[in-house]
Protein backbone atom coordinates (compact mmCIF):
# COMPACT_ATOMS: atom_id res chain seq x y z
CA UNK A 1 0.00 0.00 0.00
CA UNK A 2 2.83 2.69 0.63
CA UNK A 3 4.60 1.54 -2.56
CA UNK A 4 1.16 1.94 -4.77
CA UNK A 5 0.38 5.18 -2.52
CA UNK A 6 3.83 7.09 -3.44
CA UNK A 7 3.27 6.01 -7.09
CA UNK A 8 0.33 7.15 -7.31
CA UNK A 9 0.95 10.50 -5.94
CA UNK A 10 4.13 11.09 -7.82
CA UNK A 11 2.93 12.39 -10.99
CA UNK A 12 0.45 14.99 -9.20
CA UNK A 13 3.80 16.25 -7.22
CA UNK A 14 5.64 16.59 -10.27
CA UNK A 15 2.75 18.66 -11.72
CA UNK A 16 2.29 20.61 -8.98
CA UNK A 17 6.12 21.34 -9.03
CA UNK A 18 6.45 22.61 -13.02
CA UNK A 19 2.89 25.04 -12.17
CA UNK A 20 3.83 28.69 -12.86
CA UNK A 21 3.93 30.23 -9.37
CA UNK A 22 0.41 32.27 -10.30
CA UNK A 23 -1.25 28.84 -10.65
CA UNK A 24 0.36 27.23 -7.63
CA UNK A 25 -0.49 29.72 -5.33
CA UNK A 26 -4.69 29.33 -7.02
CA UNK A 27 -4.24 25.63 -5.79
CA UNK A 28 -2.75 26.67 -3.01
CA UNK A 29 -5.70 28.88 -2.12
CA UNK A 30 -7.74 25.89 -3.13
CA UNK A 31 -6.15 23.90 -0.38
CA UNK A 32 -6.61 26.57 2.38
CA UNK A 33 -10.21 26.22 1.90
CA UNK A 34 -10.38 22.61 2.21
CA UNK A 35 -8.16 22.58 5.15
CA UNK A 36 -9.64 25.21 7.22
CA UNK A 37 -12.86 24.98 6.49
CA UNK A 38 -13.73 21.59 5.51
CA UNK A 39 -10.77 19.69 7.32
CA UNK A 40 -10.28 21.69 10.16
CA UNK A 41 -6.60 19.70 10.49
CA UNK A 42 -5.55 20.59 13.89
CA UNK A 43 -7.77 23.80 14.45
CA UNK A 44 -7.79 23.25 17.86
CA UNK A 45 -3.94 22.54 18.19
CA UNK A 46 -3.85 26.06 16.38
CA UNK A 47 -5.95 27.76 18.14
CA UNK A 48 -5.09 26.93 21.83
CA UNK A 49 -1.11 27.62 20.80
CA UNK A 50 -1.95 30.82 19.85
CA UNK A 51 -3.84 31.54 22.78
CA UNK A 52 -1.03 30.53 24.86
CA UNK A 53 0.93 32.54 23.04
CA UNK A 54 -0.35 35.50 22.83
CA UNK A 55 -2.34 36.30 25.90
CA UNK A 56 -3.11 39.75 25.13
CA UNK A 57 -4.92 39.29 21.62
CA UNK A 58 -8.68 38.97 21.17
CA UNK A 59 -10.16 36.22 20.04
CA UNK A 60 -11.18 38.01 16.51
CA UNK A 61 -6.71 38.88 16.76
CA UNK A 62 -6.04 35.10 17.06
CA UNK A 63 -8.60 33.81 14.72
CA UNK A 64 -6.77 36.01 11.86
CA UNK A 65 -3.48 35.27 13.02
CA UNK A 66 -4.52 31.38 12.71
CA UNK A 67 -6.28 32.00 9.40
CA UNK A 68 -3.38 33.57 7.83
CA UNK A 69 -1.33 30.63 9.35
CA UNK A 70 -3.36 27.95 7.63
CA UNK A 71 -2.65 29.94 4.12
CA UNK A 72 1.00 30.17 5.09
CA UNK A 73 0.91 26.56 5.71
CA UNK A 74 -0.80 26.00 2.60
CA UNK A 75 1.83 27.82 0.46
CA UNK A 76 4.99 26.27 2.36
CA UNK A 77 3.14 22.55 1.28
CA UNK A 78 3.47 23.49 -2.49
CA UNK A 79 6.47 25.09 -2.60
CA UNK A 80 8.43 22.97 -1.26
CA UNK A 81 7.06 20.70 -4.25
CA UNK A 82 8.18 23.50 -6.54
CA UNK A 83 11.81 22.59 -5.23
CA UNK A 84 11.94 19.36 -7.30
CA UNK A 85 12.09 21.44 -10.62
CA UNK A 86 12.85 24.98 -9.99
CA UNK A 87 15.86 26.44 -11.49
CA UNK A 88 18.87 27.71 -9.51
CA UNK A 89 17.77 31.40 -10.87
CA UNK A 90 14.62 31.38 -9.53
CA UNK A 91 15.79 29.80 -6.42
CA UNK A 92 17.45 32.60 -5.60
CA UNK A 93 15.20 34.86 -6.67
CA UNK A 94 12.11 33.96 -4.36
CA UNK A 95 14.54 33.07 -1.26
CA UNK A 96 17.20 35.99 -1.24
CA UNK A 97 20.07 36.44 1.23
CA UNK A 98 20.25 39.59 2.85
CA UNK A 99 23.79 40.96 2.05
CA UNK A 100 24.85 41.07 5.62
CA UNK A 101 24.49 37.42 5.92
CA UNK A 102 26.25 36.54 2.31
CA UNK A 103 29.25 38.49 3.94
CA UNK A 104 28.71 37.04 7.36
CA UNK A 105 29.33 33.12 5.94
CA UNK A 106 31.63 34.68 3.39
CA UNK A 107 33.70 35.63 6.63
CA UNK A 108 33.61 32.33 8.23
CA UNK A 109 34.98 30.77 4.96
CA UNK A 110 37.80 32.89 4.82
CA UNK A 111 38.64 32.41 8.13
CA UNK A 112 38.19 28.49 7.72
CA UNK A 113 35.67 28.28 10.45
CA UNK A 114 33.11 25.91 10.28
CA UNK A 115 29.79 26.69 11.73
CA UNK A 116 26.67 25.71 13.49
CA UNK A 117 23.23 27.37 12.23
CA UNK A 118 20.25 27.20 14.59
CA UNK A 119 17.20 27.91 13.18
CA UNK A 120 13.07 26.97 14.02
CA UNK A 121 10.09 26.02 11.92
CA UNK A 122 9.76 29.45 10.43
CA UNK A 123 9.29 31.05 6.61
CA UNK A 124 10.27 28.52 4.46
CA UNK A 125 13.25 27.12 5.73
CA UNK A 126 13.25 24.18 3.14
CA UNK A 127 13.79 26.84 0.95
CA UNK A 128 16.83 28.55 2.83
CA UNK A 129 19.09 25.40 2.90
CA UNK A 130 18.40 25.49 -1.43
CA UNK A 131 19.76 28.75 -1.46
CA UNK A 132 22.26 28.30 1.14
CA UNK A 133 23.89 26.00 -0.99
CA UNK A 134 23.58 28.22 -4.43
CA UNK A 135 25.45 31.35 -2.75
CA UNK A 136 27.63 30.06 -0.08
CA UNK A 137 31.33 28.26 -0.16
CA UNK A 138 30.52 26.09 2.84
CA UNK A 139 29.30 22.64 2.45
CA UNK A 140 25.61 22.84 3.98
CA UNK A 141 24.44 19.42 5.49
CA UNK A 142 20.96 19.36 7.46
CA UNK A 143 20.00 17.27 10.43
CA UNK A 144 17.12 15.97 9.91
CA UNK A 145 14.71 12.78 10.47
CA UNK A 146 14.08 10.23 7.70
CA UNK A 147 10.78 9.45 6.71
CA UNK A 148 9.28 6.02 7.59
CA UNK A 149 8.28 5.36 3.76
CA UNK A 150 11.70 5.27 1.97
CA UNK A 151 9.70 6.14 -1.04
CA UNK A 152 8.54 9.24 0.22
CA UNK A 153 11.68 9.77 2.13
CA UNK A 154 13.84 9.30 -1.10
CA UNK A 155 11.59 12.19 -2.81
CA UNK A 156 12.25 14.47 0.02
CA UNK A 157 16.11 13.58 -0.27
CA UNK A 158 16.35 14.32 -3.82
CA UNK A 159 14.23 17.84 -2.90
CA UNK A 160 16.74 19.15 -0.27
CA UNK A 161 19.97 17.46 -1.61
CA UNK A 162 19.47 18.84 -5.43
CA UNK A 163 21.77 22.18 -5.28
CA UNK A 164 24.46 20.22 -3.08
CA UNK A 165 23.00 19.94 0.18
CA UNK A 166 23.96 17.30 2.09
CA UNK A 167 21.69 15.52 4.67
CA UNK A 168 22.91 13.48 8.65
CA UNK A 169 20.21 11.41 9.78
CA UNK A 170 19.56 13.07 13.40
CA UNK A 171 20.70 9.74 15.18
CA UNK A 172 24.02 10.40 13.32
CA UNK A 173 24.89 13.81 13.98
CA UNK A 174 27.50 13.77 15.88
CA UNK A 175 29.55 11.13 15.04
CA UNK A 176 29.08 13.04 11.39
CA UNK A 177 30.04 15.88 12.03
CA UNK A 178 33.34 15.15 13.67
CA UNK A 179 34.00 12.67 10.33
CA UNK A 180 33.41 16.28 8.33
CA UNK A 181 35.86 18.51 11.09
CA UNK A 182 38.69 18.78 8.61
CA UNK A 183 36.52 20.23 5.70
CA UNK A 184 34.81 24.18 5.98
CA UNK A 185 31.05 23.52 6.21
CA UNK A 186 28.01 24.33 7.76
CA UNK A 187 25.66 22.22 9.75
CA UNK A 188 22.24 23.66 10.08
CA UNK A 189 19.92 22.11 13.33
CA UNK A 190 16.00 23.33 13.46
CA UNK A 191 15.94 23.33 17.18
CA UNK A 192 12.08 23.91 18.33
CA UNK A 193 11.36 20.78 17.87
CA UNK A 194 9.60 18.80 21.34
CA UNK A 195 12.27 17.07 23.12
CA UNK A 196 11.86 14.69 26.42
CA UNK A 197 11.26 16.78 29.43
CA UNK A 198 14.01 14.91 31.36
CA UNK A 199 16.54 15.73 29.10
CA UNK A 200 15.39 19.50 28.00
CA UNK A 201 16.76 22.54 28.93
CA UNK A 202 13.56 24.31 30.39
CA UNK A 203 12.87 28.27 30.03
CA UNK A 204 9.90 30.62 29.40
CA UNK A 205 8.78 31.12 25.49
CA UNK A 206 5.97 32.59 23.97
CA UNK A 207 4.54 33.15 27.58
CA UNK A 208 5.11 29.21 28.85
CA UNK A 209 7.25 26.71 30.50
CA UNK A 210 8.86 25.10 27.11
CA UNK A 211 11.31 22.33 26.69
CA UNK A 212 14.07 22.99 24.53
CA UNK A 213 16.74 20.30 22.59
CA UNK A 214 20.26 21.15 24.70
CA UNK A 215 22.31 19.32 21.65
CA UNK A 216 22.28 22.04 20.05
CA UNK A 217 24.42 23.74 22.35
CA UNK A 218 26.15 20.46 23.76
CA UNK A 219 27.72 19.50 19.98
CA UNK A 220 28.63 23.16 19.79
CA UNK A 221 30.64 23.03 22.98
CA UNK A 222 32.25 20.29 21.93
CA UNK A 223 32.94 21.12 18.18
CA UNK A 224 33.59 25.03 19.03
CA UNK A 225 32.15 25.92 16.21
CA UNK A 226 30.85 29.25 15.58
CA UNK A 227 26.69 29.53 16.39
CA UNK A 228 24.46 31.11 13.96
CA UNK A 229 21.11 32.13 14.44
CA UNK A 230 19.34 31.69 11.12
CA UNK A 231 15.96 33.60 10.27
CA UNK A 232 13.79 33.42 7.50
CA UNK A 233 11.23 36.35 6.80
CA UNK A 234 8.32 36.09 4.80
CA UNK A 235 8.50 39.35 2.42
CA UNK A 236 5.52 38.79 0.21
CA UNK A 237 3.71 35.40 -1.27
CA UNK A 238 6.39 33.53 -3.01
CA UNK A 239 9.41 35.48 -1.84
CA UNK A 240 11.36 35.27 1.53
CA UNK A 241 14.73 36.74 2.36
CA UNK A 242 17.42 34.66 4.68
CA UNK A 243 19.28 36.84 7.64
CA UNK A 244 21.80 35.45 9.97
CA UNK A 245 23.49 36.68 13.10
CA UNK A 246 26.48 35.47 14.67
CA UNK A 247 25.83 34.33 18.26
CA UNK A 248 28.59 32.38 19.66
CA UNK A 249 32.44 32.88 18.37
CA UNK A 250 33.73 30.45 20.74
CA UNK A 251 30.82 27.88 22.34
CA UNK A 252 33.14 26.02 24.62
CA UNK A 253 33.25 29.26 26.67
CA UNK A 254 29.86 29.59 27.40
CA UNK A 255 27.76 28.31 30.51
CA UNK A 256 25.44 25.74 30.69
CA UNK A 257 22.02 27.00 28.77
CA UNK A 258 23.89 30.01 27.52
CA UNK A 259 23.79 29.06 24.04
CA UNK A 260 20.24 27.36 24.01
CA UNK A 261 18.54 30.04 25.67
CA UNK A 262 19.93 33.00 22.88
CA UNK A 263 18.75 31.26 20.35
CA UNK A 264 15.33 30.53 21.64
CA UNK A 265 15.04 34.17 22.38
CA UNK A 266 15.65 35.15 19.32
CA UNK A 267 13.61 33.26 17.58
CA UNK A 268 10.70 34.12 20.37
CA UNK A 269 11.14 37.52 19.14
CA UNK A 270 11.36 36.50 15.33
CA UNK A 271 7.61 34.94 15.92
CA UNK A 272 6.28 38.05 17.79
CA UNK A 273 7.19 39.76 14.41
CA UNK A 274 5.66 37.67 12.44
CA UNK A 275 3.43 35.16 13.93
CA UNK A 276 1.57 33.42 10.94
CA UNK A 277 4.23 32.01 9.10
CA UNK A 278 5.73 29.57 12.52
CA UNK A 279 4.47 26.35 12.90
CA UNK A 280 1.43 26.19 15.28
CA UNK A 281 0.10 22.97 14.01
CA UNK A 282 2.98 21.31 16.16
CA UNK A 283 1.97 20.04 19.58
CA UNK A 284 5.15 22.28 20.53
CA UNK A 285 3.77 22.07 24.86
CA UNK A 286 2.39 18.82 24.75
CA UNK A 287 5.14 17.98 27.61
CA UNK A 288 5.00 19.58 31.06
CA UNK A 289 7.76 20.05 33.33
CA UNK A 290 7.55 17.02 36.19
CA UNK A 291 9.03 17.01 39.48
CA UNK A 292 12.15 15.54 38.59
CA UNK A 293 12.87 18.43 35.87
CA UNK A 294 11.78 21.04 38.27
CA UNK A 295 15.42 22.85 39.53
CA UNK A 296 16.20 22.86 43.45
CA UNK A 297 15.85 26.39 45.70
Amino acid sequence: MPVLLYYLSLPFIYLVSLLPFPLLYLLSDTVYLLLYYVLGYRKKVVTENLRNAFPGKSETEIKQTGKAFYRYLCDLFLETFKTLTISRRSMVKHCSFHPDTVALFSKLAAEGKSAILVMGHKGNWEWAGNTFSILCSQQLYVIYHPLANPHFNQLVYKMRTRFGTKLIAMQDTFRDMVAHRNEVNATAFIADQTPQPQNAHWMNFLHQDTPVFKGTEKIAQKMNCPVVYVTVQRVKRGYYTVMARLLFSTPKATQDGEITTAHTQQLEEDIIAQPATWLWSHRRWKHKRTQSTVPAI
